[in-house]
Parts: C-alpha cells; sequence; structure tokens
C-alpha cells in the first residue's frame, strides 16, 4: 500500500506550472527585491562612510592644535625657562651695586659685603640645582665630573685629586663645567 503525503489545506494539491512570463516577472520581482535591498545597504555604507570620514577630519583637526599648543608651551618654556634663574640673581646684582656704591667701605666691610653676596649667589645657584663639583685630596678621579690638568708625584694612592684649581658645576646631574684638578702620579 503506498500512502500519499497529507496535503496542505490552504495550498493546492498540484500547482499549476507558471507559464513563462510568470516566471520572468517572479524572477525580476526577487531581482527588484535584492536590487532594494543593496541601494538600502550602499545608502547605509555611504552614510557611515561619511561619518567616519567627519571623524577622521575631526581627529586629525584636534591632534594638528595639540601640536600646535605643544609646540607654543616648548617655546615659551624655552623662551622663559631662565626667567626664574635671573630672578635670583637679581638680589645678587643689586648686592653687588649696593657694595660698590659706598665710596669710604673699609676693607673689614668691604670683605663682609663681599662674603654676604657670594653667600647669596650660592643660595641661588642651589635653588636652581646648580651644584658644586669640588672634590676633596684624595679622591678618586672621575673623567665625567673633572678634568685633569697635571699629573703630579704625590704620597697619595695614583689616579686620585690632589688639589682643585677651579670648582665645577652640575646642572640637573649633567656638568655644565668640570672641576680642574691635579691628579696624583703612578708612583
Amino acid at each position: 500500500m503506498s500512502q500519499t503525503p497529507p496535503t496542505d489545506p490552504q495550498t493546492p494539491a498540484t500547482e499549476a506550472p507558471m507559464s513563462p512570463e510568470e516566471a520572468e516577472a517572479a524572477q525580476a520581482a526577487g531581482e527588484a527585491d535584492a536590487l532594494a535591498a543593496l541601494q538600502a545597504e550602499l545608502a547605509t555604507l555611504k552614510a557611515q562612510n561619511a561619518d567616519l570620514a567627519d571623524q577622521f577630519l575631526r581627529a586629525k583637526a584636534e591632534a594638528e592644535n595639540a601640536r600646535r599648543r605643544a609646540e607654543d608651551e616648548i617655546t615659551k618654556a624655552r623662551k622663559f625657562a631662565v626667567e626664574s634663574f635671573a630672578e635670583s640673581l637679581l638680589a645678587v646684582a643689586d648686592s653687588l651695586e649696593a657694595g660698590l656704591a659706598i665710596q669710604e667701605a673699609t676693607r673689614e666691610q668691604l670683605r663682609e659685603g663681599t662674603e654676604a653676596t657670594l653667600k647669596q649667589l650660592k643660595s641661588a645657584l642651589e635653588r636652581h640645582k646648580v651644584i658644586q663639583i669640588a672634590p676633596a685630596p684624595g679622591t678618586k678621579f672621575d673623567p665625567h665630573q673633572h678634568q685633569a690638568i697635571s699629573m703630579v708625584p704625590a704620597e697619595q694612592e695614583p689616579n686620585t685629586v690632589v688639589t682643585v684649581l677651579q670648582k665645577g658645576y652640575l646642572i640637573a646631574d649633567r656638568v655644565l663645567r668640570p672641576a680642574l684638578v691635579t691628579v696624583a702620579a703612578p708612583r
């Protein structure tokens, strides 16, 4: 016995074959739907592209503005970097001028005034991280901070500082000027 598949009451038991015109119309309708869907997708992609292009231009402009601001700040920092240091030295200049203005100063007054002015100068240098390099005798010679002027025979270890001829200075751990020293010669 053979069974026949149940039929859906909504659909006819047998569909009538489509004519070529109906098939062509159905295909055209399907293509029109596909074309409409592709056009909608294209419009969406164009809108997204325009939005991304706008975001890119804004980001580029923002980056350019940030770069320009940073350059301006660097220029100002360079221009006014010594302002605070120069301001510290004004008190030293004032003290020197005041000392020179005294016509009848005694030797003691000149010495006291000079010592006070030197103290002001050292204080200004220290506030701005300018540190003195003055190695003690017997300190190992450091070519990064010292400059040997000569080697002299001495009763101490070779390659150690014997005397400091001129103090050196560091600024923020960088040698501004090396200390000029004599060094003990090998025995």
